[in-house]
């Protein structure tokens, strides 16, 4: 039987007296061992905590042993810093674009996502027009209608001929079917565009006066005329807030996930509910706008895109910022633009005019 003390020093009562240590019975030697190492502890911690006697060296205490375990995870750690370096130097706009995949954009998110491109675009187009040369309303649906299925260029390089011949709804309701068809003929659907101009004029005439209606519902009874048309005329000739879904609005919008909608119709009541009336103008000619000139249909030219950190399609065209800049198109590349008689804001910045029909360049 081996005998023990509880504490190698005596614990103090109340009165600061130290009490008299007691004898305990231990009957196994190593339990015995056991609790004397756990008594003894804390007494060498503490006395590794006092300062040495005069003449004495200084107790050195060994460090705690690292566990394996331990050392393999800081080592882990350690090798990894170097990959999560590499992943944040990609840049946040992958990042975002990856979160929003894992993440559905919440309603409030979306909105703002779509006013802040719209105000990016803003700044990148700040000369950003109708691209049809007009100088009066009737000009304006006339030219309109003629750009379907063709482009706005070719729309401006037939139609002075066009207005030189037949300047009013009156002259051109009279006209001559085969002239104006052969007038025409560059557009494309000649034979189709001249009933559609012609039908047009002469609904002018004989239910308006001769003059272009301002409202929705009277535009969209006009032979040829439909929503878009209607909305062009509306938002540039008589300063009306309308939304213009031609084909490069839809294909943007679809792009940046503003709607999934492919209806017309349903593409111009999704997006008019994310911006406020007065910007549904101006937001359809920046969008339009960036359609032609950077984010094409066929190899879209995202390296030089100015608003790739918000858009989730980023990556569906070239993305190595040199080859993307050789993509660009009209003033971004240093080529002509759509009108021949473009605003002077657009001269000013930079743009150049359309050549004339048969003109060389």
């Amino acid at each position: 039987m081996v005998v023990r003390r509880d504490s190698a020093v005596g614990e103090q009562g109340p009165t600061g007296a130290n009490k008299t240590a007691k004898a305990t019975k231990v009957s196994d030697p190593s339990a015995a061992e056991n609790s004397a190492r756990e008594t003894t502890a804390p007494a060498r911690a503490a006395s590794a905590s006092k300062p040495a006697p005069a003449g004495q060296p200084a107790p050195v205490s060994k460090p705690a042993p690292v566990k394996r375990a331990t050392a393999r995870k800081a080592a882990a750690v350690k090798k990894a810093a170097p990959a999560q370096g590499a992943v944040a130097a990609q840049g946040a706009a992958p990042a975002r674009r990856k979160a929003s995949a894992a993440k559905p954009e919440s309603r409030t998110a979306l909105v703002r996502r779509a006013r802040r491109i719209n105000r990016e675009l803003a700044e990148v187009y700040p000369y950003a027009h109708p691209e049809l040369d007009f100088e009066n309303s009737f000009q304006l649906i006339v030219a309109t209608v003629l750009s379907a299925q063709t482009t706005d260029l070719r729309v401006n390089q037939t139609t002075p001929a066009l207005f030189a011949k037949y300047p009013t709804p009156e002259d051109l309701a009279a006209a001559d079917p085969q002239e104006v068809e052969e007038i025409l003929r560059p557009c494309g659907f000649f034979r189709a565009k001249t009933k559609s101009v012609m039908g047009l004029s002469k609904a002018l005439v004989e239910n308006h006066g001769g003059e272009v209606p301002g409202r929705l519902e009277d535009l969209v009874k006009l032979p040829g005329v439909g929503r878009k048309t209607a909305f062009v005329v509306l938002g540039n000739a008589f300063g009306r807030p309308g939304i213009t879904v031609d084909t490069h609005f839809q294909r943007l919008v679809r792009r940046w996930r503003w709607t999934d909608a492919t209806d017309p119709d349903k593409i111009e009541a999704a997006i008019g509910a994310l911006f406020p009336k007065s910007e549904w103008t101006m937001l359809s000619h920046h969008v339009i706008f960036h359609g032609r000139r950077i984010c094409h249909a066929r190899k879209p030219a995202c390296g030089a895109c100015p608003i790739a950190p918000l858009c989730p399609a980023f990556g569906e065209g070239e993305t190595d910022p040199e080859k993307a800049r050789k993509l660009l198109k009209y003033e971004k590349g240093g080529f002509p633009g759509q009108r021949l008689k473009p605003p002077q804001s657009y001269l000013e910045a930079g743009g150049i005019p359309a050549p004339p029909l048969g003109a060389a360049g």
